[in-house]
């Protein structure tokens, strides 16, 4: 019997069950949206039930579309939007409050009362991890402080905190009825409770942040069976890979070696370097990370850029200033102009991460004259990506010491050719789309195989990886300085808009 897998990838506006052959390739694929919920300004909140009862539905509507029984599925892999805190009622398995997603910037406050104390960086070398409202820790603590009763479930043992990994696996595995509680090493590795070098929750940390060990997660490796499914579409399924999805990326796009990387467009943009077995400090605002654990296999780290905002300004052009009706319509409508005017976006919406990390900062549009029209903003917004891409990857390549000879891309963005284009030339490195763009969950589904014995090693999964397209840069250099020069420029006009 062919030996099918399934991926949940879980993201930040929808999630997506995708059945993948045994060579990489879709049998089916099935995706719904959420909602995504703005009480105040700069909370972001989704419905934690709202995303269980989508998950369910499309992994029923995938396994049929791929036309295949549970019994030819060889394992379910999990890949997740990272940081977004869940918490919940281990009894009646209701959460106690709505998930708080990863760009909230609730806990400002908190972390600029932290960094009074020893600056951003104070838990930097222990974790890796700025201080910032980007991580979990502090959201989980505004949870347990804010919600009615919340701190005393927790510490009684009755309350569960996980990022969105843990709440799935908690479900799927029989929730309230015995439900196994588990994250694995990537999304540990962003909460800032975990210790890089021991893979393990951080005594002084929880005690720093106030938060009860008892409402944690076991930590697990990302490859290795960690229970199996009670949904009935996949009922018996085991359940052997979970990973933050840019680390899943990085599998799915076979970056194993030291030196290899990728950028994910999706509704933020988050480009990620192996760095192999020895974790790199950054002294250039980028993030040190778990890059994936496989089975009892030493742990492999990586550097990481993370970009707030990047397709999730296409989705701003089109829902609140309705430029476009769909947003797919972005690409056409930036080329009916031949350059951006002189316009750039700067699309600091809940501040700049990498490698700037200023919560302060605030989106802008500069260089605006009677000339610029609304194809000049679509290409302005679409330039933001590239641009931003290029800090971080400046920033990597300082870090690292390694010029990235290419780099992988994937995620819904790549398939806007003008944007792919730019990107080629603000580099002035090829930029390689692979055949199969769905690498987040490839590389879910690819740690479920390793998983269960699958495959013996991340060596065989190379064969899979193939090119479809590679752009090269084609912008003449003083173009491509004169236009970044620009772009810096409209970066040192959002700083500090807050005080």
């Amino acid at each position: 019997m062919t030996e099918y897998l399934a991926a949940i990838d879980q993201g930040t506006t929808s999630t997506r069950c995708i059945v993948f052959s045994p060579n990489g390739e879709i049998a089916g694929i099935a995706q719904k949206e959420h909602r995504q919920i703005f009480p105040k300004p700069g909370w972001v909140e989704h419905d934690a039930l709202e995303i269980w009862r989508n998950t369910a539905e499309v992994i029923a509507a995938a396994r049929a579309r791929a036309g295949i029984g549970i019994g030819a599925i060889a394992a379910l892999g999990v890949t997740n939007q990272r940081e977004t805190v869940v918490l919940w009622d281990r009894r009646s398995g209701e959460p106690l409050h709505h998930a708080v997603v990863w760009q909230d910037t609730r806990v400002d406050g908190l972390v600029a009362r932290y960094a009074a104390d020893g600056g951003r960086d104070r838990y930097r070398a222990l974790t890796g991890l700025p201080l910032a409202s980007y991580f979990s820790a502090l959201k989980l603590q505004w949870l347990l402080d804010h919600v009615a009763g919340a701190r005393a479930l927790a510490e009684a043992g009755h309350a569960l905190f996980g990022t969105v990994d843990a709440w799935l696996i908690w479900n799927l595995t029989g929730g309230p009825a015995g439900g196994v509680h588990v994250t694995d090493v990537t999304n540990a590795s962003r909460t800032q409770l975990m210790s890089l070098a021991a893979l393990d929750w951080d005594e002084g940390l929880l005690r720093d942040f106030n938060i009860p060990r008892a409402v944690l997660p076991r930590i697990v490796a990302s490859a290795g069976v960690v229970g199996t499914a009670h949904l009935d579409a996949v009922r018996g399924v085991r359940i052997a890979g979970i990973l933050g999805d840019q680390q899943a990326a990085l599998i799915g796009q076979t970056c194993f070696e030291p030196g290899e990387a990728k950028n994910t467009y999706g509704t933020g943009c988050f480009l990620l370097m192996n760095t192999g077995p020895v974790p790199v400090q950054s002294q250039s605002g980028l993030i040190t990370t778990v890059a994936y654990r496989l089975g009892t296999a030493p742990p492999c780290y990586a550097l990481e850029g993370s970009i707030a905002v990047a397709g999730a300004l296409v989705q701003w052009l089109r829902d609140n200033l309705r430029l476009i009706a769909e947003s797919r319509e972005v690409e056409s409508l930036a080329r009916e102009v031949e350059d951006n005017g002189d316009v750039y976006f700067v699309p600091a919406f809940s501040g700049l991460y990498a490698p700037y990390w200023q919560e302060g900062a605030r989106g802008i549009v500069a260089g605006l004259t009677r000339y610029a029209n609304r194809g000049h903003l679509a290409r302005a917004a679409l330039e933001a990506t590239a641009f931003q891409t290029r800090d971080v990857l400046a920033a990597m390549e300082r870090d690292s010491g390694i010029a990235i000879k290419e780099l992988r891309v994937d995620g819904g963005m790549v398939g806007n050719e003008l944007l792919m284009q730019f990107q080629a030339d603000m580099l002035g490195a090829p930029v390689v789309r692979p055949t199969v763009v769905e690498t987040t969950a490839l590389g879910a589904a690819y740690a479920a195989g390793l998983g269960v014995g699958l495959w013996a090693d991340s060596a065989q999964l190379r064969a899979n990886w193939r090119i479809e397209r590679r752009w090269q840069p084609v912008m003449p250099e003083a173009i491509r300085e004169r236009l970044y020069r620009s772009w810096h420029k409209a970066i040192r006009r959002s700083l500090d808009w807050l005080e």
